[in-house]
């Protein structure tokens, strides 16, 4: 079963090409299912969009589910377009982030944390003049968040969890094992599947998120895992899927899973 379940498109702002565009690419890799899952709107705000290159507006969610959910009975027997969408994990909104996702007919929702303390994870200058005791206590807090969206229920998938070291690449070295282990814990307990994400090829930091020493633990605890290229544009349709696939059951992971209707689906890796 290949598929890629994190894809992007035109309405989040900084992603290239229509949903049709993603869909077709993914016939063109010979992928048996395909994922759209942009952006939310930031629901943090009462104003329509706050942040245009970030996130879609909040009038668009309505037409960007109509649009996939025509498209998928347009390619039905071609491909399996799958409804999706990435939310950031914002524990003051989770409340407002649930209900006003609720009314729509997701397969799948990825929660992913891209902001700790108030500042983009990818803003490496958030590490300057940092002490080591204080970066200890910042990547601790990230990976407790990331646990904490986990228990939340929201989600299905969580979203590039070692994603923090991607325009600052010594984030891997900072030691924060027991928080690291307390979350893959949390996630295998609350059946939350971790995805291996292949655009952090496009940051400094290069690879995959999560690194394979992450994987390893994953594998330890039990996590099912999952794949998403998270393409913002068409070319990265399932960009390395089989290089994952084969370095998966190298650490030992004998299936990986996806969703419909918000039902874990296993295939074999």
């Amino acid at each position: 079963m290949k598929f890629d379940l994190h894809t992007h498109h035109y309405r989040c702002g900084h992603a290239d090409g229509d949903i049709r565009d993603y869909i077709e690419a993914g016939i063109a890799e010979g992928l048996q299912a395909i994922g759209i899952s942009d952006h939310t709107p930031y629901f943090g705000s009462d104003e329509e969009q706050p942040f245009p290159h970030i996130y879609m507006g909040k009038s668009q969610i309505a037409g960007y589910v109509e649009e996939v959910l025509k498209l998928k009975a347009e390619y039905a027997g071609r491909i399996d377009v799958l409804l999706g969408i990435e939310s950031d994990y914002f524990p003051q909104y989770a409340e407002i982030y649930r209900k006003a996702l609720a009314p729509y007919p997701f397969d799948y929702m990825i929660g992913s944390v891209h902001q700790i303390e108030g500042i983009s994870i990818f803003n490496k200058n958030r590490w300057r003049d940092l002490s080591d005791a204080r970066k200890i206590e910042v990547k601790e807090g990230y990976f407790a968040l990331i646990a904490e969206s986990a228990k939340s229920g929201m989600f299905q998938i969580l979203g590039h969890m070692d994603a923090m070291k991607g325009n600052y690449p010594a984030f891997s070295s900072i030691q924060a094992a027991r928080a690291l282990d307390n979350t893959l814990k949390t996630i295998a307990e609350c059946g939350v599947a971790i995805e291996i994400n292949t655009s952090g090829k496009t940051k400094l930091s290069g690879g995959w998120y999560p690194a394979d020493d992450i994987l390893e633990r994953a594998c330890h605890f039990g996590v099912d895992v999952t794949f998403g290229s998270d393409a913002h544009k068409p070319s990265r349709v399932g960009d390395e899927w089989e290089a994952v696939r084969s370095r998966l059951k190298d650490i030992g992971f004998k299936k990986w899973v996806y969703f419909k209707q918000k039902k874990k689906q296993i295939a074999e890796l």
